[in-house]
């Protein structure tokens, strides 16, 4: 069985597995109700805020896929390498005649997978949503980098989360290992980013000032979340927190590339 068979077999298994009762309303719920309160003319929003067209409701969205699509892929994924190795049945897995490297690639792809098409079809809904209530559609440009940042977010997630299952010597301990992550770059970044810009010397009573927003265009390119944004941002023309998109591109470069390096050279190396 090569790679993508194999991670196809583990997406489905996936998709079908229990949890998904849990994980789909939670996504349905966030990404949909989101997209209809978002697009509604008459909703109060901060001044700070202006939805013009299509994709400034998809952009000021993502706020809410990244509370709860990066939460669904540790859910998903919490267990990847943790519960084979406490019943066997990684080592029967890993015995078999596949290269490690390959099988670590499947893994990830299946776990992927099962988090990615959930989104993305509740994203497409989303659009459709938001046609019927602003009567406007994003460009295909958009969609493009909207699709292309999400799937980047959920491939970052997942594979943070299956280093930590891989790692876990237990259940409780994978998923509190990757809800702490996810904490950490979810709910407490903001926080940690200020701190930094106080140690720095910028006042953090205005965090609308230029200097304050350098520091945070900066942080932001060592959160998963914040390249994410970052990425989001590129198609705006009235937001420019003064990043070079090629920085922001390097980033995003190397947080596919280093998670998944990582993953990969635990798998190779795990003695189950």
């Amino acid at each position: 069985m090569n790679t993508l068979s194999l991670g196809m077999h583990i997406m489905k298994e996936r998709l079908t597995a229990g949890r998904m009762m849990v994980i789909w309303p939670l996504l349905a719920m966030f990404i949909l109700f989101s997209s209809w309160g978002l697009s509604d003319p008459k909703v109060n929003l901060p001044a700070s805020i202006v939805i013009d067209s299509a994709y400034d409701v998809m952009f000021v969205a993502t706020a809410f896929i990244i509370f709860s699509a990066t939460l669904g892929a540790v859910l998903i994924a919490f267990d990847g390498i943790s519960r084979d190795r406490l019943s066997g049945v990684l080592e029967i897995k890993l015995s078999q005649p596949i290269a490690r490297s390959k099988f670590a690639r499947a893994l990830l792809l299946g776990h992927w997978g099962a988090i990615f098409i959930p989104v993305m079809v509740l994203n497409i809904a989303s659009i459709l949503v938001i046609w019927y209530r602003l009567d406007d559609l994003p460009s295909t440009e958009e969609v493009f980098i909207h699709t292309l940042g999400t799937g980047l977010l959920l491939l970052w997630y997942t594979s943070i989360q299956l280093i930590a299952s891989s790692w876990a010597k237990d259940l409780g301990a994978s998923i509190a290992v990757g809800l702490g992550v996810w904490m950490v770059f979810t709910l407490l970044w903001l926080v940690l980013t200020t701190v930094v810009a106080g140690l720095s010397g910028v006042g953090v009573d205005d965090l609308n000032s230029a200097e304050y927003i350098q520091i945070d265009a900066i942080m932001d390119l060592f959160s998963p979340n914040g390249v994410y944004h970052h990425l989001l941002e590129i198609p705006l023309d009235d937001v420019d927190r003064g990043m070079s998109p090629l920085y922001v591109c390097i980033a995003a470069i190397l947080w596919s590339i280093v998670p998944v390096y990582l993953f990969t050279r635990r798998i190779e190396r795990l003695h189950p």
